[in-house]
């Protein structure tokens, strides 16, 4: 009787996969989500083309594992949220605001194409997928926030944090969109700030002698632009695109 082969080392699986992400990430970041081949993509991670598919059954495939690890770094970072308990919530929120923006701005070119597939998410255009399950993860955790300071008496409790989500969710997508796609003449972090004041203006409750507390340390030394995939960039490319 034949031996059964043995299984493939899943380290060794694990790495190829890895190495496919930080070559694609970087082929992107150059040329576009479009205009790369999965053939390159194996050439620049130094594999046959077959392994890649053996690793991704299509490139959106590859493209969808891509846009599911940048939804892991908002994960992070709204779990590094949760896990403050002292500072108040608008202060968290402007924070997280201000540091996507900087995240993003690391490479336009990049984020134009990974905000093309989140966007297929917020409409539903991707049912059942990691993608989707991440996103509406992330959605529940922004919820918790929101409700978290409403408890604590700092976000006003007029709006239902449901409605308060989808808003802060709305003017995220809507801030980043503009700038990827329409007007880049100015960074965004300050867009992303203002977009969050346009937002808290209206839900932020004043508390006796509440001074505005400085952006939380746990934040500030967030890698947001440090996204595994993209290890193969020295310098940002904001102005690519």
């Amino acid at each position: 009787m034949a031996r059964r082969a043995a299984r493939p080392d899943a380290k060794n699986a694990n790495d190829t996969r890895a190495r496919a992400l930080r070559a694609a990430g970087a082929l992107f970041s150059e040329h576009g989500f479009d205009e790369v081949t999965m053939a390159e993509i194996a050439e620049r991670a130094g594999v046959a083309r077959a392994t890649v598919f053996n690793q991704f059954q299509s490139k959106h495939a590859l493209v969808e594992a891509i846009t599911e690890e940048v939804l892991s770094v908002y994960r992070d970072m709204l779990d590094q949220v949760l896990a403050d308990e002292v500072t108040p919530a608008p202060d968290l929120l402007r924070s997280l605001f201000e540091e996507m923006g900087r995240g993003i701005e690391f490479d336009r070119r990049f984020f134009r194409g990974v905000f093309r597939e989140i966007a297929k998410l917020q409409l539903g255009l991707d049912e059942g997928g990691p993608g989707q399950r991440a996103n509406e993860a992330n959605h529940g955790r922004l919820l918790r926030i929101i409700r978290r300071g409403q408890e604590r008496g700092e976000l006003n409790r007029t709006f239902a944090p449901e409605a308060l989500a989808t808003a802060c969710t709305s003017l995220v997508n809507g801030t980043i969109t503009h700038w990827l796609y329409e007007d880049a003449s100015d960074p965004l972090a300050p867009r992303m700030a203002a977009a969050a004041e346009v937002l808290l203006g209206a839900v932020e409750l004043a508390t006796p002698s509440r001074t505005r507390a400085p952006r939380p340390q746990l934040l500030r030394s967030q890698p947001v632009a440090a996204l595994a995939f993209l290890a193969e960039q020295e310098e940002p490319h904001a102005d690519r695109g």
